[in-house]
Formats: structure tokens, C-alpha cells, sequence
């Protein structure tokens, strides 16, 4: 009965056969590797790895594509038109808020005031000095093209905790934005395309479903 090859010992022939084969001039040679384990050629075990490669990855971007595609309900959408806090709680509503805050040139004011939301919850104080450092040279100072709108009192009161700053610095500041947001642009908000696009989205939605 003849003895049976190893998987090591017959790679060993194959290599040893190639080798021993003439090859004529520019032509590539043969891929030995039938496990492919330099990854370097064609074979079905190396097209299976790949095309299990690129399934995982796309089921991967299919996740993360239907999670940023994700849409307020309708009864969360109307809610928005009753309390402004409410949407800009809402992280579908900040996001349906600024693209309408883009178009009107003032989406500073509410990444400003998120700016503010992610400095409070800072505990480490060297954390604490660069946030706070971050949103006056982003929006507090006059030399940026991102400056927002704060009376000269609050600006005073920024520019004396900047010495020791906390993460509370800049709360009155902020409030002072969310009231320009909401008696200024929220309204404007509610009557827009953007909004009334929404909602009429959300209302066919509901009835195909």
C-alpha cells in the first residue's frame, strides 16, 4: 500500500518540480502556495478569503449608512414644534436644525452652544483649559470667521475666566445663544422647507407602513 503524503511533504514536491522546470524569459512563474499563504495568488481558497473580506465590510458599511439614515418618528418630529428644548435634545433634531441654521449662515450659533454642552461634562482640568481655549478661539474671538454674537458684558466675563478657566465658563454665554436660536430662528425653522419636507416624509412613511 503506498505511504501517504503529508500536506508539507507534497508542497515540498510541488516546489521542488517548479523549480526544476525550465521557464521561458518573462514569464511569471507558477504560484506554489497552495494554502496561499503570502496571499499572492488566484486560487479559489484565496478568492473565498477575499470575497468573506469584502462581505464583512460591506455588511459593516450597510450598518453604519442605516444607522446615520435614521429618521425621527412623526410624533417626535411634531413635538419639536412645541419645545424648542426638546429638539435640541434630540440628536435627529440638531441635525434637522442645523442643516436649516446652514442654509441661513448661522450653523456657528448651534455648534457653539454643543460646544458648550461637550465642555461641561469635562472634569480634568487640562481637558477643561483646552476645550475652553478651543471655543474662544472658534467663536468667542473677533478675529474668527466663526465669531457668534455676545454683548460686550458676557465677552468681559469670558475674558476674566480665561485665566482659570472651568467648564462652566461659558454657560451664560451660551445661554444668551440659545435664546437668539429660539426667539430668532426656531420660528423660521418651523415654517421652512426643511421642516415641512420632514414631516411630509415622515407622514407618507407612516402610511405606506
Amino acid at each position: 500500500m503506498p505511504r501517504s503524503v503529508s500536506g508539507v511533504e507534497m508542497r515540498k514536491r510541488q516546489a521542488a518540480h517548479i523549480e526544476a522546470t525550465p521557464q521561458a524569459p518573462g514569464q511569471p512563474r507558477p504560484n506554489t502556495c497552495c494554502l496561499c499563504w503570502c496571499g499572492c495568488c488566484k486560487c479559489l481558497w484565496n478568492e473565498d478569503r477575499m470575497e468573506r473580506s469584502e462581505r464583512q465590510t460591506c455588511t459593516k458599511m450597510d450598518s453604519i449608512e442605516a444607522a446615520e439614515e435614521q429618521q425621527p418618528s412623526l410624533d417626535e418630529a411634531l413635538l419639536w414644534a412645541r419645545s424648542f428644548e426638546v429638539m435640541l435634545r434630540s440628536r435627529e433634531g440638531r441635525e434637522v436644525f442645523r442643516e436649516f441654521l446652514r442654509s441661513e449662515y448661522s450653523e456657528d450659533n448651534l455648534l457653539f452652544w454643543m460646544a458648550c454642552e461637550e465642555l461641561k461634562k469635562e472634569t480634568d482640568p487640562l481637558v477643561v483649559e483646552e476645550k475652553s481655549r478651543i471655543i474662544y478661539e472658534d467663536y468667542v474671538s473677533i478675529l474668527s470667521p466663526k465669531e457668534v454674537s455676545l454683548d460686550s458684558r458676557v465677552r468681559e466675563g469670558i475674558n476674566q475666566n480665561l485665566a482659570e478657566p472651568s467648564n462652566l465658563m461659558y454657560e451664560e454665554a451660551q445661554f444668551q445663544i440659545y435664546n437668539l436660536m429660539h426667539r430668532d430662528s426656531f420660528p423660521r425653522f418651523l415654517n421652512s422647507s426643511v421642516y415641512r419636507d420632514l414631516l411630509a416624509n415622515r407622514r407618507h412613511t407612516c402610511l405606506d407602513t
